[in-house]
């Protein structure tokens, strides 16, 4: 390629020159193409340790005006071919030209002026992307495609100079990383190391520093594990690690595949090494955590932040920290972890102004709300730009507010979905219903609590004093740090919460400390308006739902009646349609029910929204994985804060039983309500570290008789008996009965647990947990959790297809993963359809993994045992149509293995079945032999049309018979209709008599496929002798077949055995038709190997018996067919009896179209193949998959031992 001119001082350095002329120098790089020795290795190594471009380019054209010692390199090339189209270009378009000019300098600028000149012609096609990276980059980027085989979707992200090591030896070298793969590639004193790992692939990622591997990364699949080390900077290469393999994860999880952000601001200067996809996956690093620390949205994008002071009111003092702005938020964070937090959404926000600078407060930046708050920014470093910044940002914030949904511009989890314009089609018997979901209903207006509790007398005892002294607490609380969304959140507010939250409070501050409340502000009418779409369809979450509805805390009398379970239904609903990734999942009813009791149906529904979205991560899918994810973190955080109790609980295998519906419920369905309500307020302000927190404080607390447990179940008692005796003596609610089965030892009832002494006492001893912590621990038990899951469906897919096929377990397996490879690649390097479509993760295991028909051909040429050269795609497409039975264009792991296995290990006559199938519809499209269809819809259209008006009226007379029973026939029963269903449902055994008669269009199309299908076998003459053999018989059987059923529509009372219609190969048939049907088998035979121009299909007779001339062509009979005899201007030519030589006119007219009254039964083919014993040992012969896998799986490593020896192959070529 053409590079922008550089200057070169040593030319001659470890470059060899190849051509010359006065102006223009063409070198070779030392060591590369033929030769090279000591000094080629030396050079390699050189190049590979400094990461010279001479790797990749190992050609280079150097520019040198008259005796000057200057040289400048105007281009490069992979290639010799590459750099000799260069070279010639110049020739014919430069040299004359320079030949005129008098001074070197003129020169020299002149070529520099027009390569900068072609190089800015070439740009202007490329993507804005490819603009934004430098040029180093762009050039490792196509080194990487050219030493790991990768086309240009594959996008590199970074590359990092490191050690691999290779048994204990570590090889200096490069590590390339990109969206899908990790590579490194290593060339030291001739030995090339080269690995390629996918992103998929990998089970475990971890940073550690032992005494063999010092401060290294270790990357484990399932079969081996890679070790890297002496990295520049270790921790930048691990982040960037995490997040390629968290991407994968999450493709693998819901097929949500790597999409680049394309609207990054521009960097202000290009950053050296520095590729746009890493600074895009950076910006999202920053974002999560960002939005984890504030609980925002997922669409909010964190533009920038700033080290600022914040005047603290309440403290009278300036808190050190750092100001977030985003496009709907300024945030604070303080330096010091819960000395002060503060949200001020942008809608809030009504003046921002510069106050006047001073000595005690310099640049300071003034934030005053709609609801009187002044906030005081001070120590803002570029106060100016952040003021404009803010201010563009107010400008957009009011277009989010004006419509109900308020879409953004790029979707994400958390942003409404669209609405569907038109309502739900009621279905039969449906009449129109009114509003769902109205203001005026009482849970719209009022939580459930509220409504059964308003004619409660007033409490005067103890309990409600106390609770009256909590809501006087927060009041004090609101009126020194603010209400509502900009308050000022401290160590206080904490303290607060885990002195537990009032009733009367608990819905305003959990919305507010979940961030539900800023999505609900965002999006007003949302919800109203998806119930109404929602309500009244029917769908498999909806069944769900209302399965569950009436076992959503039943013991509580506000879901005891319609009003409680029409709001639970109402909300779960609207979830499961807003997003149908998740639908419904058990344990969601019950979290639910209790948001319910305290807020409003929409404040639920978006608290729903909340937990299900940002603070319980893929907790709530079909396969939970959020949920044993985080069963994962907690089983390693016992094994650091109580080893002795974890070696212990693992041989029990406890922890995973009992903690999965801690997790899931929130300890709501294991604890009496008024206690785990406790843990809900604080869940809602720390997340789920106070989950972890608490279930470690459990396991504490019962560590002597958990350790003198001997078995699962007296462990479970234990923890079931204490968590049923964790009680609220403060709550000022009717008692609840706690449906959970009370465990008691019988003796003396258990004592009772004080939740707030249990809160107390998980922060004195684990309050440590961090949130960054328990993400890394997350990160890792991920990739765990979903490649078991990947396991597991793996297992369950190979043990439903075993029964059906006769592959073994492992070639099952080793198929499966070359199946599902096929599938992601196609969703990260493009395909006919989009990946979303072929991967459904609510589908049974067997149906989740899809591939289209591009994929299965790709496949098809590398595992069938028929190899039929270029016909092999064809034959790939009419399989694909064959297996596709539902019509959508794509086909399972279970079809697919189906149609593996009937070639492999299918006797004869299975397979003949087959091969016969796949030139029948629906395998074989119409289209592929368009000219011989034309004639037979010619010669058949009369026919076809009356024997559809005899069908048709037949039909009539049945429904006219059918309809008189109907009026007499009485109402069947259940059982009759059960019976029917049954027997619809029976599979039918397909038998060799139940396939349809095979016409001559078809016949012609098999002979074709035979052909190519013997044209690599060693015996492939023995077998052109033979298939020609039975071609001519089978012609024969049909025309003499044809022969009786015409006769038979003359004369009924004609019958003929069935051995009579199929005559002895050796006999000869003088009508001349068989040779006039054998010239068309003759013809396609010889397509098969070169194309003939297409017969007439339509003209007159006159004008065939014109057209007789044959002299210039060669005529060879079908007996003597050999495939080094055909020649280019060679027509096969059948003549009746075997005999060579022209046939007449009349056999010439009947030749040159398809037969339509011609056909042959599977049974006649099958009976003509076995008379010839080489057709019967090809396709008894037993074939080998393991050996086609493992050439499959190698694949990929063949391209790039291809790509990288082409270069030496043309520098042999050219010399």
């Amino acid at each position: 390629m053409w590079i922008t001119p550089e200057e070169v001082l040593l030319a001659n350095a470890l470059w060899v020159s190849e051509r010359a002329n006065p102006f223009f120098i063409l070198q070779r790089r030392k060591g590369h193409g033929k030769g090279g020795g000591i000094t080629g290795l030396l050079v390699g190594t050189l190049d590979v340790v400094l990461d010279s471009s001479a790797r990749v380019a190992p050609y280079r054209i150097l520019h040198q005006a008259g005796d000057s010692q200057i040289f400048w390199s105007i281009a490069c090339g992979s290639s010799r071919k590459e750099i000799t189209e260069h070279w010639e270009w110049l020739e014919a378009n430069l040299l004359q030209t320079l030949s005129i000019f008098d001074n070197d300098d003129d020169i020299t600028t002149f070529v520099k002026g027009k390569i900068q000149g072609i190089i800015a012609e070439e740009n202007k096609g490329r993507q804005a992307q490819e603009d934004e990276d430098c040029g180093k980059f762009r050039e490792a980027e196509l080194k990487m495609r050219k030493l790991f085989g990768m086309p240009e979707e594959e996008k590199l992200v970074n590359y990092y100079s490191c050690s691999f090591w290779k048994g204990r030896v570590p090889r200096q070298g490069w590590l390339y990383l990109s969206v899908n793969h990790l590579c490194f590639y290593s060339f030291l004193l001739g030995k090339e190391v080269t690995l390629v790992v996918q992103w998929t692939d990998v089970t475990q990622l971890d940073k550690n520093a032992t005494l063999l591997f010092p401060e290294s990364i270790r990357v484990s699949t399932r079969d081996v594990e890679h070790y890297f080390s002496m990295f520049l900077n270790i921790n930048d290469t691990f982040k960037l690690m995490e997040q390629l393999a968290n991407i994968a994860m999450r493709q693998l999880l819901d097929n949500e595949g790597f999409s680049a952000d394309h609207s990054l601001p521009k960097p202000c200067k290009t950053l050296r090494n520095v590729s746009a996809l890493k600074r895009d996956l950076d910006a999202r690093a920053k974002n999560e955590r960002y939005r984890a620390l504030f609980r925002l949205t997922q669409d909010e994008r964190l533009d920038g932040h700033t080290d600022c002071t914040l005047w603290t009111p309440f403290a009278k003092m300036h808190v050190v920290g750092q100001m977030f702005v985003s496009n709907n938020y300024i945030c604070f964070a303080s330096r010091e972890e819960d000395l002060c937090q503060l949200i001020i959404p942008l809608r809030e926000v009504s003046i921002v102004e510069k106050a006047d600078s001073s000595s005690v407060l310099p640049s300071p930046l003034s934030i005053s709300t709609k609801n009187k708050m002044t906030f005081l920014f001070a120590n803002l470093k570029d106060r100016d730009f952040l003021v404009q910044r803010i201010s563009d940002f107010l400008q957009r914030t009011p277009d989010r507010l004006c419509g109900l949904t308020g879409q953004s511009e790029t979707p994400s989890p958390s942003t409404p979905p669209a609405l569907p314009l038109t309502p739900p089609v009621l279905g039969m018997g449906e009449l129109p219903q009114g509003p769902h979901y109205s203001p005026s209903l009482p849970t719209a207006k009022h939580s459930l609590l509220h409504i059964y509790q308003k004619d409660r007398p007033e409490d005067l005892g103890p309990k409600a004093t106390k609770e009256k002294m909590k809501e006087e607490s927060w009041n004090i609380h609101f009126f020194e740090f603010g209400r509502g969304v900009c308050m000022y959140r401290t160590s206080k507010t904490r303290d607060l919460v885990l002195n537990g939250i009032p009733e009367i409070l608990r819905g305003e501050l959990w919305l507010l400390f979940s961030g539900a409340l800023n999505e609900m502000a965002a999006y007003p009418g949302y919800y109203a308006e998806l119930v109404e779409q929602a309500m009244g369809r029917c769908t498999l979450a909806t069944e769900e739902i209302e399965r569950d509805l009436h076992r959503s805390m039943p013991e509580h009398h506000a879901f005891q009646n319609e009003m409680g379970i029409a709001a639970l239904r109402r909300v779960l609903t609207a979830y499961a349609a807003r997003n149908p990734g998740i639908g419904y999942c058990q344990a969601m009813n019950i979290v639910t029910s209790v948001l319910l009791l305290y807020c409003t149906e929409e404040e639920a529904f978006w608290l729903l929204v909340a937990l299900c979205e940002r603070m319980l991560p893929d907790y709530y899918n079909t396969r939970v994985v959020g949920a044993l994810v985080d069963q994962g973190v907690f089983e390693e955080l016992t094994r650091e804060c109580l080893p002795l109790l974890y070696e212990h609980m693992q041989d029990l295998g406890v922890i995973s039983t009992i903690s999965l519906s801690w997790f899931l419920t929130l300890f709501l369905s294991v604890m009496p309500f008024d206690s785990a309500v406790l843990l809900v307020d604080c869940f809602f302000y720390e997340g789920i570290k106070v989950i972890f927190q608490v279930s470690l404080a459990v396991l504490h607390a019962n560590m002597d008789q958990l350790l003198a447990c001997t078995d699962e179940g007296e462990a479970m008692t234990i923890l079931g008996r204490y968590l049923d005796n964790v009680v609220n003596k403060q709550t000022v609610s009717p008692p609840i009965p706690h449906l959970h089965a009370l465990l008691t030892s019988g003796d003396e009832p258990p004592p009772e647990i004080d939740i707030f002494e249990l809160i107390k006492t998980s922060y004195e001893k684990f309050g440590s947990l961090r949130a960054d912590v328990i993400e890394q621990m997350r990160f890792k038990q991920r990739l765990k959790v979903i490649q078991s899951l990947e396991d597991t469906a793996k297992r369950s897919v190979v043990r439903a297809v075993m029964t059906e096929s006769a592959f073994t377990i492992e070639e099952l397996e080793e198929l499966y993963f070359l199946f599902k490879a096929k599938h992601i690649m196609s969703c990260y390097w493009g395909a006919s359809s989009s990946a979303a479509e072929r991967h459904d993760p609510s589908l049974p295991y067997l149906e989740q993994y899809r591939i289209d028909c591009g994929q299965f051909s790709q496949l098809f040429s590398t595992l069938a045992p028929w190899s039929c050269g270029p016909h092999t795609t064809t034959l790939a497409a009419r399989l694909f149509r064959l297996l596709d039975q539902n019509k959508d264009s794509l086909i399972n792991f279970k079809e697919f293995v189906m149609g593996l296995s009937g070639m492999y290990h299918g006797d004869m006559t299975e397979k003949l079945k087959l091969l016969y199938k796949l030139h029948l519809p629906p395998a074989l499209c119409p289209e592929e032999a368009e000219s011989a269809l034309e004639a037979t819809q010619f010669f058949t259209d009369d026919d076809i049309t009356q024997g559809e008006e005899v069908k048709e009226a037949r039909e009539t007379a049945d429904v006219g018979g059918d309809s008189d029973e109907k009026k007499e026939e009485k109402v069947k029963d259940y059982k009759y209709y059960l019976r029917m269903w049954a027997k619809e449902k029976e599979p039918k055994k397909e038998t060799i008599k139940d396939l349809p008669r095979m016409n001559q269009e078809q016949f012609i199309e098999l002979c074709k496929t035979l052909y190519n299908m013997f044209s690599e076998d060693p015996l492939e003459q023995e077998l052109y002798h033979a298939i020609a053999t039975v071609a001519s018989l089978l012609l024969r059987i049909g025309e003499v077949g044809k022969k009786f059923t015409n006769n038979g529509s003359k004369k009924s009372d004609l019958q003929a055995p069935a051995g009579d219609t199929i005559p002895q190969p050796d006999k000869e048939d003088s009508s001349g038709e068989a040779g006039s049907a054998q010239s068309l088998v003759s013809k396609a035979l010889a397509e098969a190997q070169f194309e003939t121009p297409p017969p007439p299909t339509n003209g007159s007779d006159e004008e065939a018996k014109d057209d007789t001339s044959i002299s210039s062509y060669s005529v060879v009979s079908t007996g003597s067919l050999q495939c080094e005899d055909i020649a280019d201007d060679t027509v096969l030519i059948g003549c009746g009896g075997g005999a060579g030589g022209a046939v007449g006119g009349s056999d010439c007219r009947r030749g040159s179209a398809v037969d339509a009254d011609w056909s042959i039964s599977f049974e006649q083919v099958l009976a003509s193949l076995l008379t010839e014993p080489a057709l019967v040992n090809y396709f008894e012969k037993k074939h080998d998959i393991g050996s086609k896998m493992a050439v499959c799986k190698t694949q990929r490593a063949v391209e790039r031992q291809m790509s990288s020896s082409s270069d030496h192959e043309l520098a042999q070529l050219s010399t």
